[in-house]
Protein backbone atom coordinates (compact mmCIF):
# COMPACT_ATOMS: atom_id res chain seq x y z
CA UNK A 1 0.00 0.00 0.00
CA UNK A 2 3.03 2.32 0.95
CA UNK A 3 4.63 1.51 -2.58
CA UNK A 4 1.28 2.18 -4.28
CA UNK A 5 1.19 5.84 -2.37
CA UNK A 6 4.81 6.57 -3.05
CA UNK A 7 4.06 5.83 -6.96
CA UNK A 8 1.06 8.32 -7.24
CA UNK A 9 2.70 11.04 -5.24
CA UNK A 10 5.80 10.96 -7.92
CA UNK A 11 3.02 10.38 -10.93
CA UNK A 12 1.76 13.72 -9.53
CA UNK A 13 5.17 15.33 -9.14
CA UNK A 14 6.35 14.14 -12.40
CA UNK A 15 2.78 15.84 -14.13
CA UNK A 16 3.99 19.21 -12.56
CA UNK A 17 6.81 18.64 -14.05
CA UNK A 18 5.63 18.20 -17.78
CA UNK A 19 2.85 20.79 -16.71
CA UNK A 20 5.48 23.17 -16.16
CA UNK A 21 7.57 22.57 -19.02
CA UNK A 22 5.12 22.65 -21.14
CA UNK A 23 3.52 25.74 -19.75
CA UNK A 24 6.98 27.08 -20.01
CA UNK A 25 7.31 26.15 -23.56
CA UNK A 26 3.75 27.70 -24.52
CA UNK A 27 4.79 31.22 -22.69
CA UNK A 28 8.33 31.12 -24.36
CA UNK A 29 6.35 30.82 -27.99
CA UNK A 30 4.16 33.52 -27.19
CA UNK A 31 7.10 35.89 -26.17
CA UNK A 32 8.99 34.94 -29.63
CA UNK A 33 5.58 35.37 -31.63
CA UNK A 34 6.10 39.29 -29.83
CA UNK A 35 2.11 38.30 -28.31
CA UNK A 36 3.35 38.58 -24.54
CA UNK A 37 6.34 40.57 -23.00
CA UNK A 38 9.37 39.20 -21.17
CA UNK A 39 7.65 40.26 -18.27
CA UNK A 40 4.49 39.09 -18.67
CA UNK A 41 5.39 35.95 -19.50
CA UNK A 42 7.97 36.18 -16.24
CA UNK A 43 4.86 36.88 -14.32
CA UNK A 44 2.40 34.06 -15.86
CA UNK A 45 5.18 31.72 -15.09
CA UNK A 46 5.50 32.38 -11.16
CA UNK A 47 2.02 32.29 -11.29
CA UNK A 48 1.45 29.22 -12.33
CA UNK A 49 4.20 27.65 -10.29
CA UNK A 50 3.24 29.67 -7.15
CA UNK A 51 -0.46 28.10 -8.30
CA UNK A 52 1.23 24.53 -8.38
CA UNK A 53 2.87 24.62 -6.08
CA UNK A 54 -0.27 25.07 -3.75
CA UNK A 55 -2.53 22.58 -5.50
CA UNK A 56 0.40 19.78 -4.97
CA UNK A 57 0.61 20.88 -1.13
CA UNK A 58 -3.10 20.86 -0.57
CA UNK A 59 -3.87 17.43 -2.69
CA UNK A 60 -0.76 16.12 0.16
CA UNK A 61 -2.83 17.46 2.50
CA UNK A 62 -6.00 15.59 1.45
CA UNK A 63 -3.89 12.38 0.46
CA UNK A 64 -2.38 12.47 4.08
CA UNK A 65 -5.92 13.58 5.58
CA UNK A 66 -7.36 10.55 4.07
CA UNK A 67 -4.70 7.76 5.13
CA UNK A 68 -4.79 9.08 8.52
CA UNK A 69 -8.73 8.61 8.87
CA UNK A 70 -8.09 5.04 6.60
CA UNK A 71 -5.71 3.86 9.42
CA UNK A 72 -7.42 4.54 12.23
CA UNK A 73 -10.64 2.65 11.09
CA UNK A 74 -8.02 -0.01 10.63
CA UNK A 75 -6.90 0.34 14.12
CA UNK A 76 -10.02 0.69 15.73
CA UNK A 77 -10.49 -3.09 16.33
CA UNK A 78 -7.28 -3.59 17.36
CA UNK A 79 -7.74 -2.15 20.82
CA UNK A 80 -10.79 -4.15 21.93
CA UNK A 81 -8.79 -7.20 20.29
CA UNK A 82 -5.48 -6.62 22.38
CA UNK A 83 -8.04 -5.88 25.41
CA UNK A 84 -9.33 -8.91 24.95
CA UNK A 85 -6.42 -11.29 24.75
CA UNK A 86 -5.02 -9.81 27.84
CA UNK A 87 -8.09 -10.43 30.01
CA UNK A 88 -7.57 -14.49 28.20
CA UNK A 89 -4.03 -14.31 28.81
CA UNK A 90 -4.66 -13.07 32.49
CA UNK A 91 -7.18 -15.94 32.69
CA UNK A 92 -5.19 -18.82 31.84
CA UNK A 93 -2.28 -17.04 33.96
CA UNK A 94 -4.96 -17.67 36.96
CA UNK A 95 -6.12 -21.23 36.03
CA UNK A 96 -2.41 -22.03 35.63
CA UNK A 97 -1.30 -20.58 39.06
CA UNK A 98 -4.56 -22.39 40.83
CA UNK A 99 -3.47 -25.28 38.92
CA UNK A 100 0.15 -25.23 40.30
CA UNK A 101 -1.25 -24.44 43.47
CA UNK A 102 -2.87 -27.55 43.88
CA UNK A 103 -0.62 -30.03 42.30
CA UNK A 104 3.45 -28.45 43.02
CA UNK A 105 4.80 -31.73 42.92
CA UNK A 106 3.65 -33.40 39.39
CA UNK A 107 3.97 -30.28 37.48
CA UNK A 108 7.59 -29.64 38.51
CA UNK A 109 8.24 -32.89 36.95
Amino acid sequence: MIDAIKKLMLAGVGAAAISTEKAEKALNELVEKGKLSATDAKDAAKKLADDGKKEFEEASKSLEDRLDSMLKKLGRGQAERIESLETKVSDLESRLAELESKQPAEVAE
